[in-house]
């Protein structure tokens, strides 16, 4: 999911999450300094929702259901916290279909906008045989029901790493899906730039219809392992995660999610040039708005959400976004386009894998040790 491998003291530290950490070959970028410096404006705290879950990967809710949340684990079930606690039966359980561990897993789940008419979900995982699978599942509204299975799409891992993962339905009504580049580094097969492969896409389904086709929605990905839309406005932030250098954070506006974008690996890493190498003409090139490098034991942007929630609202309308070697988490403000107010946070988290949001739109932070976290003052 990450993507990254080095022999390190961090990497053997957290081999099962199957993450590396940076190397110190860059100086740290002008952003950083100004998140230190912004550190102490921050008063936010991390309330502890639930511990003692294995390797969980993300978390998700739909708009239909204000007191659950449902987690995914790494090894293919999906447990349920109701009112704080913890549900001892899974709301799905389909570790027998998964192969888990390093970047591999049950890597995320999305419930269908109508999810409370239609019981309808999505996941997005790795088989037997490494590749990605995403199938839809309806529930009982208590638990999946299997027989309900639906595939809807397949493509082939080269390698078992750079798996994306991301599920997350857009202001289109269309279902999005972030894949990797496959794996290896530096993009060994050249797809990213190919748009004859679905390797380092953001692709896109409608599942509403019989037999939908995946739509290319955005080429130049490495590995988007999180991205998510603004529930107010429909704008999409991504984290990419880098090669040797860069992490990078991007942001796209809602009117621009109908045009084909090209987010630039492996011409580019972060706003370097990686490649010297004509990037494919298709699509309009996406800038990263935020860039950090890998010094300071920093590994791999895990991209969040913009806060939407009532409980605080002070942050509301401020997108976070953390990194999971370091635990370090950031926030920022996108106004005209531009980064305003970026700042680190005064927490951190431990091997932070993944943010998600409730049905109100409060904000939650899941770590691969076992822990979920929702911000709070």
């Amino acid at each position: 999911m990450w993507g990254r491998a080095r022999a390190s003291a961090c990497a053997a530290a957290l081999a099962l999450a199957g993450v590396g950490c940076g190397a110190d070959d860059a100086a740290a970028p002008p952003q950083d300094r100004e998140a230190a410096r912004g550190q102490a404006a921050g008063a936010l705290r991390l309330r502890t929702v639930v511990s003692g879950l294995d390797r969980p990967l993300h978390l998700a809710a739909p708009r239909s259901e204000p007191t659950r949340l449902y987690v995914v684990e790494m090894a293919g079930r999906v447990r349920v916290v109701v009112g704080g606690r913890l549900r001892a039966e899974p709301f799905l359980d389909i570790r027998d279909l998964v192969s888990s561990g390093g970047e591999r897993g049950l890597l995320s789940i999305a419930f269908h906008p109508r999810y409370g008419q239609n019981r309808r979900f999505y996941v997005n995982y790795t088989d037997a045989r490494g590749d990605t699978r995403v199938v839809e599942y309806r529930s009982d509204g208590t638990r999946a029901l299997p027989g309900s299975r639906r595939e809807l799409l397949h493509v082939p891992q080269p390698y078992s790493n750079h798996n994306g993962g991301q599920l997350a339905f857009g202001p289109d009504g269309r279902l999005w899906i972030g894949t990797g580049d496959g794996g290896s580094a530096g993009d060994p097969l050249n797809v990213a730039q190919n748009m004859r492969s679905l390797l380092g896409k953001l692709l896109t389904l409608a599942v509403d219809r019989d037999n939908p086709r995946p739509r290319i929605a955005g080429l130049g990905l490495r590995n988007p392992w999180r991205f998510s839309f603004d529930r107010r406005t429909g704008d999409l932030y991504l984290g990419d995660v880098g090669q040797n250098r860069w992490e990078e954070v991007d942001y796209l506006p809602r009117r621009r999610l109908g045009r084909l974008q090209n987010y630039g690996w492996d011409v580019y890493e972060g706003r370097a040039v990686y490649e010297r190498k004509p990037r494919n003409r298709a699509g309009v090139l996406v800038r990263p708005v935020r860039v950090y490098s890998l010094s300071g034991g920093h590994c791999a942007v895990s991209g969040g959400f913009v806060y939407r929630g009532s409980s605080l609202p002070r942050t509301r309308g401020r997108y976070f976004y953390g990194d999971t070697c370091s635990g370090s988490v950031w926030s920022f403000r996108m106004v005209r386009g531009k980064v305003r107010q970026h700042r680190r946070e005064r927490f951190s988290v431990p091997r932070i894998v993944s943010f998600g949001e409730d049905a109100r739109g409060e904000l939650y932070l899941v770590s691969l040790s076992g822990s979920v976290y929702r911000l709070s003052r």
